[in-house]
């Protein structure tokens, strides 16, 4: 991290946009996060915006690491899932160094669930595990991210594996489960039919689960029936900032 003990992270989801300031050796929030709900329509320009007004509000002028829930190869957009269709095609990297006043070099985009698997592969639940580890990010979608013996493989969209004729987290999404009013057990069940059909295409040797919902692991992981071990994230919904800001000043993109 080049001596760096601070960083900024910003993770852009579907409903919002949050941000703060990390503590990087320590791999959490410093202080409070400043959430800001996610603009309607979710176009590029809107949603720079707000990362401009949260970046202001910590008056932080360093690099800055941004998610996005979108493929994300070379700072461009190459996807977009719960977020405006527009972000297709921008080069989300320029985007953002414009909009805050910076070099290209000192902004990094990921993908969000890519970001969130690399904080807790750091630092939480996936410290020191080896072999095949998928991290899922349960929230307004379902992000994945995928490491071989503690590498990234970055840009797997395991949520949008095929389940019983449904894009997986059109079924599956913790935002379904509010959605609908689903019971843990009736939501759970969802769950065990997304990851038996990721079990099919890939073997891991653990799935870690997070998004907010992994606050409250214990009312539904014990409920799944997996072949694969299943822990709780680490870091909750705060995964997503860690992993922006470690990327930002480790230079990642």
């Amino acid at each position: 991290m080049g001596g760096a003990t601070r960083g900024f992270g910003i993770d852009i989801g579907g409903s919002g946009i949050k941000g703060c300031l990390v503590d990087l050796e320590a791999g959490s929030l410093e202080g409070e996060r400043l959430r800001i709900p996610t603009p309607q329509p979710s176009r590029p320009e809107a949603v720079a915006d707000v990362v401009a007004e949260i970046t202001t509000a910590f008056t932080w002028d360093g690099p800055v690491g941004v998610t996005l829930p979108c493929v994300i190869s070379d700072g461009i957009a190459r996807s977009a899932a719960n977020v405006d269709e527009g972000w297709i095609g921008t080069d989300a990297r320029a985007l953002f160094a414009q909009r805050l006043g910076r070099s290209v070099d000192e902004v990094v985009v990921l993908n969000d669930a890519d970001a969130a698997g690399t904080a807790e592969m750091a630092t939480g639940a996936g410290v020191g595990q080896r072999g095949l580890v998928v991290v899922l990010t349960f929230g307004t979608g379902i992000g994945s991210a995928m490491f071989l013996d503690g590498r990234l493989v970055p840009n797997t969209e395991f949520g949008h594996l095929e389940v019983d004729g449904f894009d997986a987290e059109k079924r599956a999404a913790a935002s379904i489960k509010d959605d609908e009013d689903l019971t843990y057990e009736e939501w759970a069940k969802r769950v065990d039919r997304y990851i038996q059909a990721l079990e099919k295409v890939i073997w891991p040797d653990l799935i870690i689960a997070g998004g907010g919902v992994s606050k409250k692991a214990a009312r539904w992981l014990p409920l799944l029936d997996a072949r694969t071990p299943i822990v709780a994230a680490h870091l909750k919904n705060d995964a997503g900032i860690v992993g922006a800001a470690s990327a930002a000043c480790n230079g990642d993109v």
